[in-house]
């Protein structure tokens, strides 16, 4: 094993962590209104003012994984009227398409002990356009692109800083820093760097009383006391001011009534910016900053060197050079085994950044509910209103746990289905952190006692994809080749706890007992013609092809964890035959609901759609034709001879139930065939629907772009589908950007872009048909084109296409990037990647959330896969 293998076999080395929020503000944890408006209960502009009750933010920031200790970066340009210590972006209501970040920053290399991080942060060296960015994007509709920085022209004639700040850790409690900033400018420039360590606020609550400190040891260190931290010293090499406060709120500010501590936590900034004497004369507080105030000439740089160590020592600099070079060689050396079957450069690249993000989108997240509606003892009441309000009925919910978040800025909250998926991508690299997480959702401080997995902060009780059994498969396997063995005891007790879960989809969501489920809005947020979480008129009841499709898949999921576990352990075949049985009542119940109906497959169009039953009697196909009706593709098993040869009773009590329901049997693709190798195919397709459906799906004038499957057929572009209601018309219309939809605050769009978890299902489904159907079976691909290939020759081109949006072209040029030619061209920009939440359906560009939106991360895995 290489270091970094070997340091993964010890918990300890992830002590530390990147660890701290991009965001705290504006986050329902902090929102304490009594009309959940959380986006304005805390802003941006009263963050650097006040101290948060749950968790902490910063640029660059780490922590310990109890987030005691945190340590981030500041600067000040010297013409802001603030000091940088967060990153700006608009609230859901500024934004023309929702919340957006608005700074330039990248995540660009990370070991996943974090034994070494890498980071990059762009600051203008004119003042920040804060004022600007609110107001421009406030005009602009939602038919018109967003305002970026790039767009304000303070980068074109690079008068900017390039800050890298890079970690490396000699020790669990030993972190080398290393702050090195360019000036990209014409000239020379200075500013003020400003690494800033400090306590999170406990003691200020009413629950306990200890209260740490930070105070000054000599003129190149601070002292660092707290009864739960290793951490002990702050050493910096350059003479600095040590400049003091205490992370405590600014009430004089933002309530107009007096402090109760005369340094509060922007002390320090107003002291620096406007000469105030807010700073704690006596060299101590909870919270520190050092100032370096350095001038960098034109195209050159300055480094700045620190250490957080857990030892007293008089040389903290001496080897510092070396440690952190072998701390690089070391991660060299890990992606060259993880990279060793990737031969292209740029795949390569793209690979190591798309990792990178994953891990430095590691977050300590805090948010207990119970404590959340009560308030705390030494604070005002919170309004009565929110007992009955946003999460009242989650008061289970004990959230205080290193977790895998979408973005650490645009969603700084775990997301249940998002994370099935990050686990997937996460278990490549470390298999351990992967399966805590799966263990965590389905933890009773998680999981609702009836079932439910909790979905995300702004409301537990919205209901996600059930993707979270097939995650912990792979997981498992992933985890079993990386050691050599097979983990049974994870597998064993996730599948219990997913089978609580099963059965509450089926106990609540599947009302009628016809086994055609509900599910709500799915994390498909606007891919509707109504918002499908609001509740229907009595008597109406929404049959969705969607969540039948995923109890169809969770059913085969399920099935094939009982059949590894009953190698393992006899008891669990009765399982497996209760999810095979399953899995054939739903196949049933979508292909026919009764005389003269197919069920929620169209005939004519040869799709799948939902459709709204009213009074359990007529009936309403809603002919949208979107990924909705591809989902039916990801129900797909194969199981083989030998695994039936070695579950004889499983394959006895299958071949009863076969025999005494062939009109189940029938539905099932071609079971009484053998396929090649002796292997059997479960699918909710026949071979016939499944050509229909690919036909759809690989039809560039519908769902096939040059960059992967888009979520909704071109063809509502020219042919919007609508329905009227109440007197109105309701409408979905092809738009391959940004949502035209107010629909879940319009900052999600899934009515034509490139999803890539979508994209992800969509080629890991063709791969496990090809495996039953073999090279024999061909498809034309791209639908009229007349080329044929194989179910895993399309797989692969789907993939190549999905790599498109990140990789070069012939020209130098990234899809992902858009038109923008300072990204495009830009020595400093061109090899930077950004991971969005979704791609441009024509184009490839990136849109919506950007840094590292989790689930994108999973390019990674399909480059793996390609080069395999």
């Amino acid at each position: 094993m290489n270091a970094e293998q070997q340091r993964l076999e010890q918990l300890e080395w992830k002590r530390w962590g990147s660890y701290v929020s991009d965001r705290q503000w504006g986050t329902v944890r902090e929102d304490y209104s009594a009309n959940g408006d959380a986006w304005n209960y805390t802003t941006h502009d009263m963050a650097r003012s006040r101290a948060w009750r749950w968790g902490e933010e910063g640029i660059a920031g780490i922590s310990d994984d109890k987030q005691l200790l945190c340590f981030a970066l500041a600067l000040w340009n010297k013409r802001d009227p603030i000091i940088k210590e967060r990153f700006f972006g608009l609230t859901n209501q500024q934004g023309n398409h929702g919340e957006d970040v608005k700074e330039l920053y990248y995540y660009l290399d990370a070991t996943p002990t974090h034994s070494y991080m890498k980071m990059l942060y762009k600051y203008p060296q004119q003042e920040f356009p804060y004022e600007w960015l609110v107001q421009e994007n406030g005009r602009r509709s939602r038919l018109e692109e967003e305002f970026e920085l790039l767009d304000t022209g303070l980068f074109n004639e690079d008068k900017y800083f390039d800050v890298l700040v890079e970690y490396a850790k000699t020790g669990p409690d030993d972190i080398l820093v290393k702050i090195t900033i360019h000036n990209r400018g014409p000239e020379t420039a200075s500013l003020h760097v400003l690494p800033t360590a400090w306590f999170r606020n406990t003691w200020s609550w009413g629950r306990q009383d200890y209260k740490p400190v930070l105070y000054q040891v000599d003129d190149n260190a601070i002292g660092i006391k707290h009864k739960d931290v290793a951490v002990s010293f702050l050493y910096y090499e350059e003479k600095a001011n040590a400049l003091f406060c205490e992370n405590e709120t600014n009430t004089l500010r933002l309530y107009n009534y007096d402090n109760k501590h005369p340094y509060p936590k922007d002390g320090i900034a107003d002291h620096l910016i406007h000469g105030k004497d807010s700073v704690n004369p006596t060299m101590e507080g909870t919270k520190a900053a050092i100032d370096f105030d350095i001038v960098v000439p034109a195209r050159q740089s300055h480094t700045i060197r620190l250490r957080l160590c857990d030892h007293k020592t008089a040389t903290p600099f001496n080897d510092f050079d070396k440690l952190f070079e072998e701390r690089v060689r070391e991660a060299d050396s890990y992606y060259d085994h993880l990279q060793h079957t990737i031969k292209d450069a740029d795949e390569k690249l793209v690979h190591r950044q798309a990792i990178a993000g994953m891990l430095w989108n590691k977050q300590f997240y805090s948010y207990k509910v119970q404590q959340w509606l009560d308030g705390d003892p030494a604070m005002p009441p919170p309004p009565a209103e929110r007992l009955k309000g946003r999460n009242a009925d989650w008061r289970q919910v004990n959230n205080e746990h290193i977790l895998s978040v979408p973005d650490k800025w645009e969603f700084p909250w775990y997301a249940a289905w998002d994370l099935g998926f990050h686990c997937v991508t996460l278990g490549m690299v470390d298999p351990d952190f992967a399966k805590h997480q799966l263990q965590l959702l389905t933890e009773e401080w998680y999981m609702q006692p009836a079932g439910m997995l909790p979905a995300y902060e702004w409301a537990l009780g919205d209901v996600n994809p059930p993707i979270h059994a097939g995650a912990v498969y792979r997981v498992f396997r992933q985890d079993a080749r990386a050691k050599g063995k097979k983990d049974y005891d994870f597998l064993e007790s996730l599948f219990h706890k997913l089978l609580i879960n099963f059965t509450w989809w089926v106990n609540r969501k599947d009302r009628q007992g016809s086994n055609i489920f509900e599910g709500g809005f799915l994390g498909l947020d606007n891919i509707g013609v109504f918002d499908r979480s609001a509740p229907l008129p009595e008597g109406v009841t929404a049959e969705q092809a969607d969540a039948t499709s995923w109890m169809a898949s969770y059913a085969l999921n399920m099935l094939h964890i009982s059949l590894e576990l009953s190698t393992h352990n006899k008891a669990y075949t009765g399982m497996a035959t209760k999810f095979f049985e399953h899995f054939l009542y739903i196949a049933g119940a979508m292909a026919s609901m009764g005389r003269g109906n197919t069920g929620l497959w169209d005939e004519e169009d040869e799709f799948f759609y939902d459709q709204i039953r009213v009074q359990n009697k007529s009936i309403t196909k809603l002919k949208v034709r979107s990924m909705v009706g591809l989902i039916p593709l990801f129900a797909v098993e194969v199981i083989t001879e030998e695994t039936l040869q070695n579950n004889p009773v499983f394959a006895e009590r299958m071949q009863w139930f076969l025999d005494h329901r062939p009109d189940l049997a029938l539905l099932v693709s071609r079971w009484y065939e053998d396929g090649k190798g002796d292997v059997h195919l479960l699918g909710l397709l026949r071979g016939y629907r499944m050509k229909r459906l690919l036909s759809r799906m690989l039809d560039e004038t519908e769902f096939l772009s040059d960059y992967g499957i888009r979520s909704l057929s071109k063809k509502h572009g020219e042919h919007p589908y609508s329905i009227h209601v109440n007197g109105g018309e309701l409408k979905v219309q092809y738009v391959p950007g940004e949502s035209d939809s107010g629909m879940y605050g319009g900052n999600s769009n899934w009515r034509g872009p490139i999803w890539m978890q979508m994209n992800f299902l969509i080629i890991e489904s063709l791969r496990k048909y090809h495996f039953y159907y073999s090279d024999d079976f061909k498809i034309e691909y791209p639908t009229a084109s007349g080329q044929y290939m194989t179910l895993k020759e399309v797989g692969t081109e789907l993939a190549n296409r999905l790599l498109k949006i990140f990789l070069k072209d012939g020209q130098g040029r990234r899809a992902v990037f858009g038109n923008n030619e300072k990204l495009q061209q830009d020595p400093h920009f061109k090899d930077h990647i950004l991971f969005y939440e979704y791609f441009h359906g024509d184009s490839g560009k990136g849109l919506g959330a950007s840094h590292q939106t989790g689930w994108t991360g999973l390019i990674a895995n399909l480059i793996i896969m390609k080069n395999s």
